[in-house]
């Protein structure tokens, strides 16, 4: 079985939405693990966003990086530019990912223009998720 760590600032939006589409996409194959460099809690509406598409993220915990410096990864995926230019080094012999997903949790407007960015974002990682698993697990 393979390990996956997901990367991102502060482990509350992109990183957990990855995490849940990963695990989902990728069954048994693998253990999913996400972190931030940072740890900002999960975000409510990534949690909203993701039940709105049957993946139920409501028990994911924010962790930080440093939480997993034992486990051995197969598979480090950042998910925005400041995770994969900031994050500490460890020991791995993990293949490295990288995509910069837009911050949802920066989103402006009215409620509603909010809700449509965190769909347009959680559709973008889905769409990668399931590419990731059918061109990496087999």
């Amino acid at each position: 079985m393979k390990n996956i760590l997901v990367l991102c600032t502060g482990n509350s939006c992109r990183s957990q939405i990855a995490e849940g589409y990963l695990r989902h996409f990728a069954g048994n194959k693998a253990n999913v693990y996400s972190a931030g460099i940072e740890t900002h809690g999960v975000n409510p509406k990534a949690i909203q966003v993701m039940k709105e598409d049957g993946v139920d993220i409501s028990q994911h915990t924010s962790n930080n990086i440093d939480e997993y410096i034992n486990v051995d990864f197969d598979f480090v995926i950042t998910v925005c530019d400041n995770a994969k230019e900031n994050c500490p080094y460890f020991p791995s012999n993990a293949v490295k990912f990288h995509y910069n997903f837009p911050d949802p949790a920066k989103a402006v407007g009215s409620e509603e223009e909010v809700i449509v960015q965190f769909r347009d974002v959680r559709d973008m990682i889905k769409e990668y998720s399931r590419n990731f698993v059918s061109g990496n697990l087999k």
